[in-house]
């Protein structure tokens, strides 16, 4: 018996419905299950949530005689899953965020509520830590031949010093990543922590990203030949293979597998996160549509002609997404050509929450601190 039957079987007054509401949370999750509750007058609610595989719109029931509507699905343990109510009425849906569910994830499209099956927790080392020194941010303009005028955020680590050697970190959609993934906090909470050694990092974006991240020469000359580089010259950043790393996202996965694949060994780790990584095993179409045109023709390449491209890669990616055939199929594929790849896959969906749980174990792994082994 669930805490909705309570409702559903017990007395309907608005004693009774206002006691069951009394000091819960919610959503309701009670093992491998949660149930979705709304409250209010509607001509229906819809739940509406980015689980592939499931029907990403499901109707809630309504409590007869209440204003309570509710929905109970199956929510394996360390789920993390991102939804919206969609509210009906006068024949018009409305999409807003669970009232009665005060946990929220943002992202450049607005902010979603978030449901925590049994046993996952938000990780203490993406909060901001009194005790970890800040490192600098900068915004620095440089004029490219490739793609004109470009500014890229700078984070050099509170202990900076002239003196000292630091590998880069190259960030797709790096000011993203700062907003909704606390990549600050993190490469903060970490040096602090000896988990990883202090590094210089450079936050990228692009205007024009969907063109830009697929495959697109420009870009990795950008990279490669200028920002690089112009870094190179300015801090003590060895230059050589192993104290470069090129991390991304989606599209920006895409983007730092495809620049490493146009200049193999240049770049020594590759932290890649839900990539974008179609492909088609029959035909030229996609079923993605033509913007991953450049997508597909990359990796159908890449995957007729496999390529050491660099020497260590960490991929991720959610078990609740669109994508995951796609990386789960590019492994054994990267592993072939002799690099060292680690994989792992997470009980969650396309989003940055998702990506900025994996952060800890991707740069860990990829760069490890002086409390797992001294960097050379």
């Amino acid at each position: 018996m669930g805490l909705i039957d309570e409702l559903i079987k017990g007395p309907r007054t608005p004693e009774a419905v206002a006691a069951f509401f009394a000091g819960r949370s919610f959503p309701l999750v009670e093992g491998s299950s949660i149930t979705f509750v709304w409250r209010g007058e509607a001509e229906g609610i819809r739940l509406r949530h980015w689980v592939y595989g499931l029907p990403s719109s499901q109707s809630l029931s309504r409590v007869e005689g209440t204003d309570v509507w509710h929905l109970t699905l199956g929510l394996p343990p360390a789920s993390r899953v991102e939804y919206k109510f969609e509210v009906l009425r006068n024949g018009r849906g409305e999409w807003i965020e669970d009232p009665l569910n005060p946990n929220r994830a943002r992202d450049p499209f607005g902010a979603n509520s978030v449901a925590h099956g049994e046993g996952y927790a938000i990780p203490e080392w993406i909060r901001s830590d009194p005790d970890a020194p800040q490192g600098r941010m900068d915004e620095v303009f440089i004029n490219s031949k490739s793609l004109g005028r470009r500014s890229f955020g700078l984070y050099l680590p509170a202990r900076f010093r002239r003196t000292r050697r630091y590998p880069l970190l190259v960030v797709h959609d790096g000011h993203d990543y700062l907003r909704y993934a606390a990549l600050g906090n993190v490469l903060d909470n970490l040096t602090a922590r000896l988990e990883i050694p202090d590094m210089i990092v450079a936050l990228t974006s692009s205007p024009n990203r969907l063109v830009e991240y697929a495959n697109d020469e420009r870009h990795a000359t950008f990279l490669t030949d200028e920002l690089v580089p112009y870094l190179e010259r300015r801090f003590p950043i060895p230059p050589r293979p192993q104290s470069r790393c090129l991390l991304g996202a989606s599209f920006g996965a895409v983007a730092a597998l495809s620049t490493a694949w146009r200049r193999p060994g240049f770049y020594g780790r590759l932290m890649l996160q839900s990539g974008s990584f179609a492909f088609t095993d029959i035909g030229e179409g996609n079923r993605r549509g033509p913007l991953f045109d450049p997508v597909v023709a990359f990796i159908n390449q890449f995957r007729a002609r496999p390529l050491p491209v660099a020497e260590r890669v960490f991929m991720s990616c959610g078990m609740y997404e669109s994508l995951i055939y796609e990386n789960r199929s590019i492994v054994p594929m990267l592993q072939s050509t002799g690099m060292d790849i680690r994989y792992v896959e997470a009980r969650d969906g396309h989003n940055w929450e998702n990506w900025r749980d994996r952060l800890r174990e991707g740069l860990s792994w990829l760069f490890p601190g002086p409390l797992l082994m001294v960097y050379e």
